[in-house]
């Protein structure tokens, strides 16, 4: 079996045969590790795993650092021996150990393809920086001496174009490239940076980064499994920066400049955008793109995660069966579109959904579906379509379920009245970090309306229209759980919201690796809704709400 070696930022291999190395082989970013893997953002231990033999197999066991390992995409437990076959992979940092039967290894390795490298060594990023930034100079300067093309030009002709272009920059420059990469390796490097999304494209096809944000030429972040990592990739300059701000945007009839400095959109894949550039950006233009997971999760997903327990998710299954109306609240980035989106599998495949959002980010899995789209307005002001607009033209489109992405502002008037008008069982987002925030914030928004209605008419729609708060959080590891779920009970006399928690998460402190512990625990309340449910004959297994 063979170890290839990938540093990821960029494509940079080392091959190994494993009967070669030294067992066990310590692996980390100190330099005295059997196979070190540098990384100055830290993102990796000094002493993050070990590679070992158990017999004739070889195991891979994580040392229980603050960085995780993973084994084809999955957390490994700390100090844990796990057995090896070819086709595994191990994730550390942005470097990836593929382990390959060793004929495939010898077969791809010897492949001529663009991707190739033509030795297996490590590549130094200054000397591939400066390089490209030569060749791009170089490149612009040719490019402004040609005769203008068709502003209409396809991206396929356009690409051929600038491969074209590019292949005569490096036969002419004096620059020597960088050790290790073929020229076909550099063209398609060059080529993403100029008509592609430069660093950008490596990072957008990395299915473990969650987020990516751009503060400046040289400072580039990440997110991954809910932390952030400072990577070694790099712009040319701001004005790079700007020219993929562009390339986003334009294929999008949008614009971005200085009378309107700031813009949302979405990539092809669904990920979303969001850029400012000068004046209000001070420190230059900045990119900001929440990327969403190709892989649908499931709740077995979310209970694996450890982000619920089995019980609530039998819980939460039941009260979407049984139409009960659910708000998801919590932080930015504490996963509620993705709980929105597990609970949608919920309902049952003969109802009629619409969606709601103001950027397309749900992904449901239902037969009968119609998903609606805020518009923002064009360039002379005009044509704005609001969250507001969608969900008044929704009740007119006979729907069993409506789904608004997240609420905001005045829609959130329309679907209450929606929820209190026969559409139960409907769903939403909305910012709080608890419960009540959320009924208060709730308020908030129908006043945004300017219905003018009393305090208490808004708190009786509110209490009438939604049954359960569920309250999601991304604690200090960077998990993300369901913290508690709530339900809204009624009003008092004196119009205060009664709720009582059904489920909440008890943290308990830290582990050594630096891992959040605790444990769902239900509080025996039982729903005031499923007692409802239960004098209509429906039956449900008590024993999920603990000793009642």
């Amino acid at each position: 079996m063979r170890l290839i070696v990938r540093d990821e930022r960029n494509g940079a291999e080392r091959v190994f045969a494993l009967d070669e190395l030294p067992m066990p082989l310590t692996l980390g970013r100190a330099e005295d590790c059997g196979l070190p893997l540098p990384d100055p953002s830290r993102g990796i231990s000094k002493l993050q795993a070990r590679l070992e033999l158990e017999g004739d197999r070889v195991c891979v066991v994580d040392l229980g650092k603050t960085n995780r390992t993973y084994l084809n995409d999955q957390p490994l437990p700390a100090h844990r021996a796990e057995p090896l076959e070819p086709g595994d992979c191990v994730r550390i940092g942005f470097y990836l150990l593929e382990f390959r039967d060793e004929t495939v290894a010898v077969r791809e390795r010897d492949r001529e393809e663009d991707t190739s490298f033509d030795g297996p060594v490590w590549i130094g990023g200054d000397e591939l920086f400066r390089f490209m930034k030569h060749v791009h100079e170089v490149f612009l300067e040719r490019m402004s001496k040609k005769k203008r093309r068709d502003e209409h030009q396809d991206d396929e002709d356009l690409r051929a174009e600038v491969r074209a272009t590019l292949g005569e920059v490096m036969n002419d420059t004096s620059l020597p490239a960088p050790g290790g990469w073929s020229e076909a390796a550099l063209l398609r490097e060059l080529e993403d940076y100029i008509v592609g999304l430069g660093p950008l494209e490596k990072l957008l096809a990395d299915d473990s980064v969650t987020e990516v944000m751009v503060n400046r030429p040289d400072e580039v972040y990440i997110e991954r499994a809910g932390k952030l990592e400072l990577t070694p990739l790099r712009f040319f300059d701001h004005q790079h920066i700007i020219n993929t701000i562009q390339r986003i945007v334009q294929p999008l009839n949008r614009r971005i400049d200085e009378s309107v400095p700031y813009v949302d959109a979405r990539l092809k894949d669904g990920s979303r955008v969001h850029a400012i550039i000068p004046p209000l950006a001070v420190k230059g233009a900045t990119i900001t793109i929440r990327k969403f997971s190709k892989h649908k999760f499931g709740i077995e997903d979310l209970v694996r995660f450890g982000s619920l327990d089995r019980k609530m998710a039998q819980f939460l299954e039941w009260m979407v069966l049984h139409r009960a109306s659910m708000i998801i609240s919590g932080g930015t980035g504490s996963g509620k579109t993705t709980m929105l989106n597990v609970l949608s599998n919920f309902i049952p495949d003969g109802e009629r959904i619409i969606t709601v959002e103001d950027s397309a980010e749900l992904q449901l899995n239902k037969q009968h579906v119609i998903a609606l789209e805020a518009r923002p307005p064009n360039i002379e002001g005009k044509g704005a379509i609001t969250i507001r607009d969608l969900v008044r033209q929704t009740l007119r489109m006979r729907p069993d379920r409506i789904i608004v992405g997240e609420c905001r502002g005045g829609e959130a008037i329309d679907m209450l009245q929606a929820m209190n008008t026969g559409h139960d069982g409907s769903l939403t987002t909305l910012h709080a970090n608890s419960a009540r925030d959320t009924l208060s914030r709730l308020e908030t928004m129908v006043m945004m309306a300017e219905m003018d209605l009393p305090s208490r008419a808004i708190r009786e729609q509110i209490a009438a229209g939604i049954q359960f708060v569920v309250q999601t959080a991304r604690l200090a590891d960077g998990s993300r759980k369901v913290t508690t779920i709530t339900e809204i009970t009624g009003l008092e006399e004196n119009a205060v919201f009664t709720t009582q928690d059904i489920f909440v998460f008890k943290q308990a402190g830290f582990g050594d690796d630096g891992r959040v512990l605790g444990e769902y625990r239900a509080t025996g309340n039982v729903p005031r809704f499923i007692e409802g449910l239960r004098e209509r004959g429906v039956r449900f297994d008590m024993e999920v709400f603990g000793d009642v």
